[in-house]
């Protein structure tokens, strides 16, 4: 399963078409929380469950998406983050699972 398209939307979301035809809306909010980097993963871990993160405007502006190969794309941060690399998996799994 790959997208055959990926596009912003209204600066605050991320549109998925995939090659079956279902479209995914993912909140920017929501990828950044996601992040799959190592530092972001060992930030969470460190973290209890009561702890809710909030992000600057910065954080959850893209300002670059590459593609990563034929399986996952990098996310540019406006705050430059960008380590983190989001395999199309878990895209799907995120848009499957967004209630936003």
């Amino acid at each position: 399963m790959n997208p055959k398209k990926i596009k912003l939307m209204d600066v605050k979301n991320l549109s998925i078409l995939w090659d079956d035809g279902k479209e995914h809306l993912i909140s920017l909010l929501k990828l950044r929380k996601l992040c799959p980097c190592a530092t972001c993963l060992a930030e969470r871990e460190k973290q209890s469950k009561s702890y809710i993160p909030v992000f600057s405007e910065n954080q959850i502006t893209i300002d670059q998406i590459k593609q990563v190969g034929n399986y996952a794309i990098s996310i540019f941060w406006k705050d430059g983050h960008n380590t983190g690399i989001y395999e199309y998996t878990f895209l799907r799994l995120i848009g499957e699972n967004s209630k936003d």
